[in-house]
């Protein structure tokens, strides 16, 4: 009898950076097929998949806003960079013939849906994977905070957060060969230590909601699959 998948629903929380590859700045498209490979594959178990991407690979407000650009003005910026990489995201899946649906907090009707609760659920539940974009559509909230809320919304068993490192560390792992890794970690640790896993907002909002974190490396072929089968991969931060 073949393995089922622990989680039924998650959302995939995706920094903008994970998706340059080796390239300084933009998109790396060899990078993006095999993610989206990988997204098929656990679709293709019947597992309902929602996406929240970053923009920091094209444009972050906040740091715009050292450089003299209005930090709201900025935030707005990186959010329609967000909707840059969804639809990059959504065009490789449905080359790989999974359809997908972008939904966005800041209506842009040409190219995507405006995000509506019911309406992302409803494509959940007629098998489509949705990615959401434009962060909560609102300034000063990261999309970290945009992937905890949404999160919460679609009713997503867990957050699986692909990072470019195997988990969550006490220090920047590629700075201090003394770092140590946590296998588990509760979200009250992660606040008090000042982790950098998700910001302080994302991560009370996931501790108030008891919805669990796994954070893990993307690069690394088949994690998302292993993450999703229930294997011990990566850290993850619950109660």
């Amino acid at each position: 009898m073949a393995r089922q998948p622990k989680f039924r629903r998650i959302l995939l929380k995706l920094s903008g950076e994970a998706l340059m590859g080796s390239k300084p700045f933009g998109l790396e498209f060899e990078v993006i097929r095999l993610l989206a490979e990988q997204i098929k594959d656990v679709h293709a178990l019947g597992v309902e998949v929602a996406l929240v991407i970053g923009g920091g690979n094209i444009y972050r407000g906040l740091a715009g806003s050292t450089h003299g650009i209005d930090r709201v003005t900025g935030d707005y910026m990186g959010m329609l960079a967000t909707v840059i990489n969804s639809l990059a995201v959504q065009d490789a899946l449905e080359r790989l013939e999974v359809h997908t649906r972008v939904l966005s907090a800041i209506e842009i009707r040409q190219v995507a849906e405006p995000y509506i609760r019911r309406r992302a659920m409803r494509h959940l539940e007629k098998g489509r994977v949705v990615i959401i974009a434009a962060g909560t559509g609102n300034p000063y909230f990261t999309t970290d905070s945009a992937a905890a809320l949404r999160a919460m919304e679609v009713k997503a068993e867990v957050i699986l957060k692909a990072t470019q490192v195997d988990g969550i560390y006490s220090a920047d792992p590629k700075k201090d060969p003394k770092a140590r890794k946590f296998d588990s970690i509760s979200y009250l640790e992660v606040l008090e230590k000042g982790l950098k896993v998700m910001d302080a907002t994302a991560i009370s909002l996931c501790m108030d909601n008891h919805l669990p974190i796994i954070v893990f490396d993307l690069g690394v072929r088949g994690n998302i699959m292993r993450a999703v089968m229930g294997e011990k991969i990566g850290s993850i931060v619950k109660e």
